[in-house]
């Protein structure tokens, strides 16, 4: 039975949580060590890291422009974000060999097979999870990732990219970074899907912040991607000063967090709050298009 830990004197982290990752390996242990990685080190970091990756696919026409012909992130972004969010920390949290993280994994690829997606566009998709949490922590996480626990990352997405039946899966980081460079630089290009699915997820983040915050969301945005990004979506670059003071506030945010946490321990679905859903988590079929959703049932 995995061990579940506590905090000390209810703030402070538990340093056996490291140590036990330090004494895992990334090729056989690599779901256990994501679970400690979401649940108990990083698990703002993590979330944010993937808001993030998501808000670097729509750089691709080929992406951006699927979810404009849905209308769906137009529509119900909200309901939109958390279908996505429940799905992924489903098999993030419980692994996707556990008997929930097949679910989700399945219902994702139920959801999925209503549409026409290339494999290289899966795989994007799939390396930007890999990538941007490890480099959003290393710069931005109260400490960085070991090499370990990188190599644990892309293991478990190259191991649920199988589960989505991807083929052309890299075989080592560095081929999915080459991989991920090619798709970008054939790409990569400004078009109106990216601006709109760029605006609609700003509207998303808008949404969780009183009406005076609203207008520094899509430049917080712009403060934290590069210029390819902002010139796939049109964006501008913000002033120095205001990408200084975005970046400053992370790195200062994580000193305190060498020593503690505010987040629940472990912080699970259970604990998790759904904008959409404020009963409570959804049930892992539940969520989608609800068009899909009806011709499932």
């Amino acid at each position: 039975m995995p061990v579940v830990y506590k905090k000390r004197l209810g703030l402070f982290r538990d340093p056996a949580v490291q140590q036990e990752l330090q004494t895992l390996d990334p090729v056989r242990d690599h779901q256990r060590m994501v679970h400690l990685l979401t649940a108990y080190e990083f698990p703002f970091d993590i979330t944010r890291a993937l808001e993030l990756a998501l808000f670097h696919t729509y750089a691709s026409p080929r992406v951006s422009g699927l979810l404009a012909r849905t209308g769906e992130f137009e529509r119900h972004g909200q309901k939109r974000y958390d279908d996505t969010s429940r799905l992924i920390s489903e098999f993030m949290e419980s692994g996707y060999g556990s008997e929930k993280g097949q679910r989700a994994i399945a219902h994702m690829n139920l959801i999925h097979g209503h549409y026409r997606i290339d494999n290289a566009d899966f795989l994007f998709v799939l390396a930007t999870f890999v990538f941007y949490p490890i480099d959003w922590l290393n710069q931005y996480g109260w400490r960085k990732l070991t090499a370990t626990e990188e190599l644990a990352l892309f293991y478990f997405f190259r191991e649920v990219g199988r589960q989505m039946n991807l083929n052309n899966l890299p075989e080592t980081p560095a081929e999915m970074r080459a991989f991920t460079d090619a798709y970008e630089a054939q790409y990569f290009r400004y078009t109106e899907s990216n601006r709109r699915i760029a605006d609609s997820t700003v509207k998303i983040v808008q949404g969780w912040f009183p009406g005076l915050l609203h207008a520094l969301v899509q430049p917080t945005f712009s403060a934290l991607i590069n210029d390819k990004l902002r010139l796939a979506f049109g964006y501008k670059q913000p002033s120095g000063w205001f990408t200084g003071l975005i970046r400053g506030a992370l790195w200062i945010r994580k000193l305190p967090l060498r020593w503690i946490t505010f987040k629940p321990y472990p912080s699970l679905i259970e604990k998790t709050s759904f904008r959409y859903y404020p009963a409570g988590p959804p049930e892992i079929e539940a969520v989608g298009p609800e068009e899909i959703i009806r011709k499932i049932k």
